[in-house]
């Protein structure tokens, strides 16, 4: 359970630990400390802009977890923190950790691999149905045209259906298929026949039954052990939103897999988050407490180790449609609380408040991207035409 601190909220700022050190450095970003407007942090105990200022990304989400600050708006808290580069100002033990580690090991080996589906995925379905659209797609809608989270999810599958140009019989792999919200669309929409790939048997048990009567299978397994001699040829490949979870020790494997499953006349798309720098590790709170192992790509990783098997056709960047998928989640997780907190204590309300408003905080400072990335075999003859988005 979250602390519950009655410590006054009105105490100046030189009356709190590290609080003058704290102002001069968020003055940067137009925050205040114990100020009125809804980006403003609100002390709760004598010690959190010490521990903060100490620790860093750790610090700043622990100490909210345990009730030490409060914030109305924590994604524009975020937003302004990175917009204004502070993050690169305090310290960041964590963060060098996490890099070190990445350099050293591969985190997202075989053995490791099954750690994100047991730590995340397989939370409950009850979660994710309460906060997620009712194709239960955990990835980034599409807004272009949406009014509604489901709108832009819809929006989302179809524009990935498009740009693969899908047609009925074609067979579609999709590696880290989630609950299989593409391969229902795919089916449903496009006649496809479709295999998805998955660590989760939450996931994988929910999907096949929304499937049943589809031409929809789960297979559980790792992607580095999937059609290990190339014998399955699948007409379209598509993985979204499981990039992140790769590791840059295990691109190529990661490649090499979708080259020798795709048919030499074939196209993949690729929907990942990814970052602006080719930068070791991720922010050590995100990678400690929701998605152990976790790991963003760069353009450039992405582009030197799909070369030798792929051919970039489209590279498409909607990031910032990120921030507002993220927070229509966090609107959903909020009013569904009064039903999850009997699964849920409330020390786990606040880390996943925080965790989603401040992933929203990171596409809005434009510190995180979203792309999807067509690639071919071969280069497609004549070129590829994107369709309207």
């Amino acid at each position: 359970m979250a602390s519950e601190l009655t410590w006054p909220s009105s105490q100046s700022v030189d009356d709190i630990s590290g609080g003058r050190a704290a102002q001069t450095l968020l003055d940067q970003a137009n925050i205040r400390i114990n100020g009125s407007r809804p980006w403003d942090l609100q002390i709760r105990h004598p010690s959190a802009l010490r521990r903060i200022l100490a620790q860093g990304s750790i610090g700043l989400g622990e100490s909210y977890m345990d009730g030490w600050w409060e914030c109305e708006q924590i994604d524009e808290l975020i937003s302004r923190v990175l917009r204004a580069r502070l993050d690169e100002q305090i310290a960041r033990p964590g963060l060098w950790l996490a890099a070190l580690r990445a350099r050293l090991f591969n985190l997202q080996s075989v053995a490791r691999a099954w750690q994100v589906g047991r730590a995340h995925y397989d939370l409950g379905n009850d979660l994710y149905e309460a906060m997620l659209d009712p194709y239960m797609a955990y990835s980034c809608g599409y807004w272009a045209n949406a009014q509604t989270l489901e709108q832009a999810q819809e929006a989302k599958l179809d524009l990935a259906c498009r740009k693969l140009g899908l047609r009925p019989g074609m067979r579609l792999l999709d590696i880290g298929c989630g609950w299989g919200s593409l391969m229902r669309f795919a089916a449903e929409r496009y006649g496809a026949e479709c295999v998805g790939l998955t660590i989760s048997r939450e996931q994988a048990r929910w999907g096949a039954q929304k499937a049943e009567g589809l031409p929809v299978r789960f297979e559980f397994a790792d992607y580095r052990q999937f059609n290990a001699d190339g014998a399955r040829k699948f007409d379209r490949i598509a993985s979204i939103g499981m990039f992140e979870h790769v590791g840059h020790k295990n691109y190529r494997a990661y490649f090499a897999m979708a080259r020798r499953s795709l048919a030499a006349d074939g196209l993949f798309l690729l929907h990942t988050i990814g970052k602006n720098t080719s930068t070791l590790g991720i922010d050590p709170w995100i990678e400690k407490y929701i998605f152990p192992n976790g790991a963003l790509p760069s353009v450039a990783e992405i582009a030197t180790t799909s070369e030798t098997d792929f051919v970039v056709e489209d590279w498409h960047n909607f990031g910032p449609d990120y921030d507002r998928t993220l927070m229509a989640w966090y609107a959903r997780f909020e009013a569904a609380w009064p039903r999850l907190k009997a699964h849920y204590d409330e020390r786990f309300r606040r880390m996943w408040r925080y965790y989603l408003q401040c992933c929203a905080g990171t596409f809005r400072a434009r510190s995180n991207q979203l792309w999807q990335i067509v690639l071919s075999p071969a280069g497609i003859m004549g070129g590829y035409r994107r369709p309207l988005v």
